[in-house]
């Protein structure tokens, strides 16, 4: 629309002045449906400064009292080095031994370990550990749980086990309310391994004791009853001893015949861990292929009896032929039982060289610090936490609170609203 306005003068002048009036559904949008920008955020911040302030100072107030109110804790550590696999001496010691010493290759076998430190830090985390320990401190009184595996979960929770790959330590530290507690605990965990990895075999030398030592038993028992029943022999007989060329010639397939045998507890051994392509393996069958001919040769197979042998029978008069049988068993079971003491022997110095299953490098003592709280770090992430939401709600309430003046969002409301509660 346009209104024209005419005006006159002594000069007969005509002025002419025009306005325009925009129409109404021309006119700007209001300011509500324009989005805010950061200047009308921070507006908004600044308005409200004091709800903002009181919301961080709250957090920070409500966190240093939460803090204060946590119990202090402190951790101990141990540090164990464990069982070294290295290479056995009992292979120089065997060797030193000779042709009396047929079960050389053995102590050279590697029972080795690729990752031994993984398999210390598996035991150490053991279910037989952990029970020791909780039954030693009663952690399930301590830790007020009814069943043992809440106790044990409990206890996995302030333990951590540190498998050092650069300098090949184990580190144990347990973490607890008490300082004196905590070593005690961290100590005690040694000590619980330790018992429980005395029964088991995990080192070379240690499985090699423990095979000839059963191997020795047995050994043994088998030289008590040749040498008893030699006794009753003699008894019946009468016959206390035999000329020098008899007594050789027995001894002699005696020591054969031992050696046999041991060789034959030497490749039984020797399949426990070793392939049928193994050299050392091969090496020790020939070798046991090569005295088994000797004994044939010599008239004393291992099919034979104990007393037949490559000797003129008449020479014995036949009233010694059971006592030649009897002592050649003694001489027989004396000879391994020699053999397999000499490997028990070295197998038991290879074991006590590899030192102990763990060494202990530092004995954990109270901590003179505590470990946590740390109530500086809670108190200011918790104040710029109380910032940071106190913001988000400041922020929300003001959008609220425009949203309730548009008639459409304020609509939208009112349905979100009668939706939540229907709901």
């Amino acid at each position: 629309m346009v209104v024209t306005e005419t005006t006159g003068t002594k000069s007969a002048r005509q002025d002419k002045v025009s306005i325009e009036i925009p129409p109404a559904n021309s006119r700007p949008a209001l300011a509500t449906s324009v989005d805010p920008s950061l200047l009308d955020l921070l507006i908004v911040l600044a308005r409200r400064g004091r709800d903002l302030l009181a919301g961080t100072i709250a957090a920070a107030a409500l966190a240093a009292i939460v803090s204060y109110l946590l119990p202090n804790r402190f951790t101990a550590t141990t540090v164990i080095l464990p069982p070294q696999q290295n290479t056995s001496p009992g292979a120089t010691l065997l060797g030193q031994l000779g042709s009396a010493s047929p079960l050389a290759s053995l102590a050279s076998g590697s029972f080795g370990l690729k990752n031994p430190n993984d398999l210390q830090v598996a035991m150490l985390k053991s279910r037989t550990v952990e029970d020791a320990l909780i039954d030693r401190f009663n952690l399930m009184a301590l830790y007020r749980e009814q069943r043992r595996s809440d106790a044990r979960k409990d206890f996995e929770k302030v333990t951590d086990l540190e498998n050092g790959l650069k300098d090949g330590l184990i580190r144990i530290s347990v973490t607890d309310k008490d300082p004196t507690r905590a070593a005690e605990m961290a100590n005690a965990y040694v000590d619980e391994f330790k018992k429980f990895s005395a029964t088991i075999a995990v080192t070379e030398a240690s499985q090699r004791r423990l095979f000839f030592e059963q191997q020795l038993v047995q050994a043994k028992e088998n030289l008590a009853d040749a040498e008893e029943a030699l006794k009753r022999t003699q008894q019946k007989s009468g016959l206390i001893q035999l000329d020098g060329q008899a007594r050789a010639v027995i001894e002699s397939v005696a020591q054969l015949r031992g050696q046999v045998a041991a060789k034959e507890v030497q490749i039984r051994a020797m399949h426990q861990f070793a392939a049928e392509q193994n050299p050392d393996l091969q090496l020790a069958q020939q070798e046991l292929a090569g005295l088994q001919s000797e004994v044939a040769r010599m008239g004393a197979g291992s099919g034979s009896s104990p007393g037949d042998f490559l000797m003129p029978k008449g020479s014995v008069p036949q009233a010694g032929l059971d006592y030649v049988r009897k002592l050649r068993d003694v001489k027989y079971t004396e000879t391994i039982f020699e053999l397999l003491a000499k490997q028990f022997e070295i197998a038991k110095i290879d074991e006590a060289r590899q030192g102990s299953v763990v060494q202990l490098v530092d004995k954990a003592i109270p901590p003179d610090k505590k470990s946590s709280p740390n109530r500086l770090l809670i108190i200011v992430g918790s104040t710029i936490a109380g910032f940071v939401l106190a913001v988000a709600w400041i922020l929300f309430s003001e959008a609220l609170r425009f949203a309730r003046k548009d008639p459409r969002q304020r609509e939208r409301l009112n349905a979100l609203a009668r939706t939540f509660g229907h709901a």
